[in-house]
């Protein structure tokens, strides 16, 4: 049975021995939405605050609804544009830094592996990912717990692509289940802990996050799914 210590000392060792690499890696996953574990694919709706000046007669209608039109219009594209930037681009981007941590656990790492989810099984990881992301936001339409309980479930499947990128994905969310069966609440409790790392980062400006606290979050995360896996 691992424990947090074990899981954080073992990941110390790792970022000491591959610091700079770990950092960028790192700070690609915070680009990428993977920092709160993976997740990613699942923001993809945006607040857009619009306002929309014109008379209130019925002479301005016509004016009015035009607009909207215009300002619906370039929404819709927004929207799109970005879920087609998370599905093809960041998504697989995650793999690759998932890929990366993972293999630094037991030799010098190799930034080349953050390119991995794009030259192995590239849909595979798409169409998988982007499930991911989907399901646990319509569970999170039910209520906050249960897209929680869903997001933790599906916790390993990064991990899982980035070493079985042509897995097939009913195979990806099987195997993730059964890894997080009873490791759910500890592992909400591993991400608790870092809570005090990423406070204090507020008050550097986040070069404690970038630069310390994340990439060392990421390599524990590497040897959680390690010691997942070795069940």
């Amino acid at each position: 049975m691992w424990t947090r210590a074990e899981l954080k000392n073992n990941a110390k060792i790792v970022l000491t021995q591959n610091y700079w690499k770990s950092v960028l890696a790192a700070f690609l996953l915070i680009i990428v939405g993977g920092g709160a574990q993976g997740n990613n694919s699942s923001n993809f709706f945006r607040n857009a605050d619009v306002s929309v000046s014109g008379g209130y007669g019925l002479f301005y209608i016509t004016e009015i609804f035009a607009k909207l039109g215009i300002i619906l219009g370039l929404v819709m594209i927004s929207f799109i544009i970005t879920l087609a930037v998370s599905l093809f681009l960041l998504n697989p981007l995650e793999i690759g830094c998932r890929r990366y941590f993972i293999s630094a656990r037991l030799a010098p790492g190799d930034l080349s592996l953050i390119g991995f989810g794009f030259k192995h099984s590239y849909m595979n990881i798409v169409i998988t990912q982007f499930l991911r992301g989907l399901f646990v936001f319509l569970w999170s339409l039910l209520l906050i717990i249960p897209g929680i309980i869903k997001y933790y479930e599906y916790r390993m499947m990064p991990f899982i692509l980035a070493e079985n990128p042509g897995l097939d994905t009913k195979s990806v969310f099987a195997k993730s289940k059964e890894m997080m069966t009873g490791n759910k609440w500890n592992a909400f409790v591993l991400d608790l802990s870092f809570i005090g790392w990423h406070f204090l980062g507020i008050f550097t400006c986040g070069l404690l996050n970038i630069f310390y606290s994340f990439p060392y979050q990421q390599s524990t995360n590497a040897e959680l799914y390690e010691a997942l896996r070795s069940k």
